[in-house]
């Protein structure tokens, strides 16, 4: 294990699952050393954004009801948040672990710093890396399920990578699940026990937390084992790095070994090849990935079971060899990636242009650091006035509104309005509150147990009063 990073576990709980719509109610985060001692903690919550519709699904899983009525913003929690990163980070890089997190708890995470003119890419930037704990699950059950013991169902697909059913399958309690903090503890006595099981494994799986790590990785001789788990079953690849998209190098390609005539895919034509790519799916020979998110691979050197893939370990190296040496089949592979035509919709909120408007110029970088140390109204009102990227001057003014609305220019307060309008007393991808409503009297009329009835009862209050707002 690298002796250079601290290990920072952290765990979010929201008002739904919609990413770029949902906001954070509680980020819990944990700091600690390579021996996984608690070295420092954050536990922070804030209320909901006046126009984000809390589902009452979600708030039944979490429990956040107190945090309905906080007198906490959600600005001053996301400010928090970051400090607290950046300070655990100054003097030496962490490495950011979640649980799920690539799809989902680290996503809102930079959307929620994007909104508030703060920089959304800390994970992964100055030295820093990120790991997903679930996704390094799909490789540790493929080729090392002695290192933990991996909860299964009776009947159907068996296994289950819920963060509460591995706690329980391993005699950690997980009583307080879907609590920030607690799970973010259960993600620390978990992953002590992996690194206690497979040290090497688990430190292989830290070099690869970074992108220079994951291309070390790819660059070896050898093959690479990449494991996952699909609607519960397992799936085993012997894969080795073919090539990548020159324009765009995080999008990558693995040639899967298993194929018995390997040699007859190297001398495919360009055509062919671009059809293989984009053809997706797990049983193709060619196979897509990101090297800047979590890849469950590890070297098939670390594998003591040699009978794992359905191919020979000898043969598939001589494989992983022959594929290496055809230069012209990776020329072409990367000319595919380079070819494929990637036409994503533009986004039609603003909430959803984190990856499509561009990053901030220099003048707004300053403007922003001038508006977080501000404490005068006046001096922010002028500085959101002058933000060059139009998406920065509309998430300073509803900022300035969520703190003092009735202080806030005429023209601001006209534009929070309009917001309320649309994202409460219309249906949209950030939901319903009348569709939310409905839920909640649904669930009043099916729940038996006083605790849950009391947080939907809350919610649907909450959403009443949202509704109220604009009738």
């Amino acid at each position: 294990m690298s002796d250079r990073n601290n290990l920072i576990f952290y765990d979010t709980e929201t008002t739904g699952i919609q990413r770029d719509f949902s906001q954070i109610l509680q980020c819990g985060s944990v700091l600690t050393d390579n021996s996984f001692n608690t070295l420092s903690e954050q536990d922070i919550g804030c209320a909901p954004l006046p126009w984000v519709i809390p589902n009452p699904r979600a708030m039944l899983t979490n429990k956040k009801i107190n945090l309905l009525n906080s007198n906490v913003s959600h600005y001053e929690m996301i400010k928090d948040l970051q400090r607290q990163w950046k300070q655990w980070t100054l003097d030496n890089p962490g490495i950011f672990i979640s649980y799920n997190g690539h799809a989902f708890d680290e996503e809102l995470v930079r959307r929620q710093f994007f909104w508030n003119l703060l920089e959304p890419y800390v994970t992964n930037t100055n030295g820093n890396g990120r790991l997903d704990l679930m996704l390094m699950m799909h490789n540790i059950v493929s080729f090392f399920p002695e290192a933990i013991n991996i909860p299964l169902f009776e009947d159907g697909p068996k296994i289950s990578l819920k963060l509460e059913d591995i706690a329980r399958a391993n005699n950690i309690s997980a009583d307080s699940a879907h609590d920030a903090i607690a799970d973010c503890n259960l993600m620390i006595d978990i992953t002590k026990k992996i690194n206690l099981s497979i040290p090497e494994v688990f430190a292989s799986f830290l070099e690869i937390s970074t992108k220079p790590g994951v291309m070390n990785l790819l660059n070896k001789d050898g093959f690479l084992a990449l494991g996952e788990v699909f609607r519960r079953q397992i799936f085993r690849y012997p894969v080795i790095f073919c090539g990548s998209d020159p324009s765009r190098p995080n999008e990558i390609v693995f040639f899967d070994l298993s194929f018995d005539d390997p040699e007859e895919i190297l001398e495919l034509e360009l055509s062919e090849i671009f059809k293989l790519i984009n053809s997706g799916g797990r049983d193709g020979p060619l196979k897509k990935y990101k090297i800047n998110k979590t890849i469950p691979i590890c070297h098939s050197e670390l594998i003591n079971d040699k009978t794992v893939f359905d191919v020979d370990f000898g043969e598939l190296n001589r494989r992983a060899n022959l594929v290496r040496s055809h230069k012209d089949f990776q020329t072409k592979v990367s000319q595919a990636m380079s070819d494929r035509m990637m036409n994503f919709p533009e986004p039609e909120y603003i909430e959803q242009t984190i990856y499509s408007g561009g990053f901030p110029s220099f003048k707004d970088k300053d403007l922003m650091q001038e508006f977080h140390i501000s404490d005068n109204l006046e001096h922010r009102i002028k500085i959101a006035r002058n933000f060059e990227d139009e998406r920065n001057r509309i998430f300073a003014e509803r900022i300035i509104c969520q703190l003092s609305f009735e202080n806030a220019p005429e023209d601001f307060q006209k534009r929070f309005k309009l917001l309320f309008e649309e994202r409460i007393g219309t249906k949209g991808l950030w939901g319903f509150v009348e569709s939310s409503i409905e839920e909640s009297n649904k669930l009043l009329e099916e729940l038996i147990d006083k605790e849950s009835i009391n947080i939907v009862e809350a919610t649907l209050k909450h959403l009443k009063s949202m509704q109220n707002l604009i009738d």
